[in-house]
């Protein structure tokens, strides 16, 4: 019966025609696609009558429930290895917890992916989730140990935004970006300003406080509100493999807004030392974010002389120097006090712009690590472990125990922010040079939020000693719903401007599938 049922295509035959028994290797594959075809609703080339296929779509509908299933059993273990390891080094849990989150991360952005959501938000609810915030399957100091691993990983991803930068490319839509980057800039800021000026007497954090100090936490908030993340750009049009105008622009315009939030918190707090109250404010930060700024810009630039200098000397083992780049950017920016990010970012613009023998090979690695542009159609993009560890680390780290007092400030904040963008890009798109992409989609992809925000936060935390602490929390809270929302605005705007290459090549391959299962007589 199985011989009979066995495709021709599959059988031997002796020189003289005499059909022969299939070898033991042929036999076996014969069986496994036998007794798969039903999962897989796949032709195996049998009889008709021989075959029992499943319904196109049928096992794609079950992986949903197989992934939940698999969450609950990871979490089950966890919450036992949890209890059994309470007494082991920190080295040893954090390991473990490492290894945790990386599991349920995948699941959590294939179980997004499942609800046309973006993959990043997928590993940030999962790290939520599963972090000390919520269900407390790591704890805070196990995230706080991983903290290194995830400013590598932001090392990684900074130097591949930098590297998409090209000086050419931005000095022909220098109006367009000029104008695009005020929008973003200076509407955020002033609306934010003017309105938390407007509520100081109800606000929690300057209830108590002198009018010119409440002007001063004003102006820190719309300087926040101003800041964006080439980070989760970057992660966006690698996920969804988009590589037209409006994510190359959004990619500049984010990078630019960051490097000028960072010198607009310099000043603010310089006009803050006139303004606040004796010892209600130290006017020591204020240099230190200059510093911050310009010796991270100068280190990166080093870094990536020195890069570029590696790939034309030597020019082999790209990718050993990629982790050990990311590490050492991580090592050296934690040891001197300076940004990650903002060196990486330099070190790539760097390699882009004034290394070009290094540049194509250096961006073809990243590319394959998932961290560049285009990244996504093959082994790299948003399902690179790279961005995996980072968003997941991001989402564990996330603290949420101030929202009991902040969440309407907080809501309030975030609504004033998306609307004043929307209005910052109609201004910009008064310009011709503005395309009609930027002009109406634009502002989604400026929401998001991470990065040189949270550095914000930190040095808001140290500027005002007696509540900043308070300022901080609500800074990072508004941050938390900018992380989590920030990439669906983004993913709607490149499906909406056609650049979501990714998602056409998602629809088509179903289309496709579902015309080739038809055709064969399936169901």
């Amino acid at each position: 019966m199985a011989s009979e049922s066995m495709p021709s295509a599959w059988t031997r035959s002796s020189k003289s025609g005499i059909r022969l028994a299939p070898s033991r290797r042929e036999y076996s594959l014969w069986v496994w696609r036998w007794t798969n075809a039903i999962r897989l609703a796949e032709d195996i080339g049998a009889p008709a009558h021989c075959q029992k296929r499943g319904p196109a779509g049928y096992f794609r509908r079950m992986r949903p429930a197989r992934a939940i299933a698999s969450l609950l059993a990871l979490g089950l273990m966890m919450a036992f290895f949890h209890r059994v390891t309470a007494g082991s080094p920190l080295e040893a849990r954090a390991t473990l917890s490492f290894g945790f989150l990386l599991l349920t991360a995948y699941l959590g952005g294939a179980l997004a992916r499942r609800a046309r959501l973006p993959r990043l938000t997928g590993y940030l609810l999962i790290g939520f989730a599963v972090g000390p915030a919520w269900l407390g399957l790591i704890r805070r100091e196990e995230v706080d140990a991983l903290q290194f691993i995830a400013d590598a990983a932001v090392a990684l991803i900074a130097l591949a935004a930098g590297s998409e930068l090209a000086l050419d490319a931005l000095r022909q839509g220098r109006v367009a970006l000029s104008r695009l980057t005020i929008g973003a800039i200076v509407f955020p800021f002033t609306v934010v300003t003017l309105v938390m000026l407007s509520v100081t007497p109800w606000l929690p954090v300057t209830r108590h406080q002198p009018f010119h100090d409440a002007v001063v936490v004003a102006l820190v908030l719309g300087t926040v509100a101003a800041a964006a993340s080439p980070v989760l750009t970057l992660a966006m049009t690698s996920e969804l493999d988009a590589r037209g105008p409006l994510a190359r622009a959004l990619l500049a315009i984010t990078v630019g807004q960051d490097l000028v939030v960072l010198v607009l918190f310099a000043v603010v707090l310089g006009v803050g030392r006139a303004l606040a109250s004796a010892g209600g404010l130290n006017g020591a930060v204020a240099g230190a974010a200059l510093l911050h700024l310009g010796g991270s810009a100068a280190a990166g630039a080093l870094l990536g002389y020195a890069l570029g200098r590696y790939c034309v000397l030597a020019g082999r083992d790209t990718t050993l120097l990629l982790v050990a780049t990311a590490f050492g950017t991580a090592a050296v920016a934690r040891l001197a006090g300076l940004d990650t990010l903002i060196m990486a970012l330099a070190a790539g613009f760097y390699i882009r712009n004034f290394a070009p023998l290094a540049t194509e090979q250096l961006r073809t690695e990243l590319q394959r690590e998932g961290g560049g542009a285009g990244g996504a159609g093959g082994a790299g993009g948003a399902g690179s472990p790279v961005y995996v560890v980072f968003f997941a680390l991001t989402g564990a780290g996330m603290r949420v125990g101030a929202l009991a007092e902040l969440w309407p400030w907080m809501l309030l904040l975030v609504g004033l922010r998306v609307v004043s963008l929307r209005y910052g890009t109609l201004w910009a798109a008064r310009h011709p040079s503005v395309g009609p992409p930027l002009a109406r989609y634009g502002w989604l992809g400026l929401v998001s939020q991470a990065g040189v925000a949270l550095s914000l936060a930190q040095l808001s935390r140290k500027a005002f000693p007696e509540w900043g602490v308070s300022l901080e929390s609500l800074i990072v809270a508004m941050i938390g719903v900018h992380e989590v929302v920030g990439p669906i605005c983004f993913r709607t705007a490149l499906v909406r401007a056609g650049e979501a290459t990714e998602e056409t090549s998602d629809a088509e391959a179903a289309v496709r599938d579902r015309a080739v299962v038809t055709s064969r007589g399936g169901l």
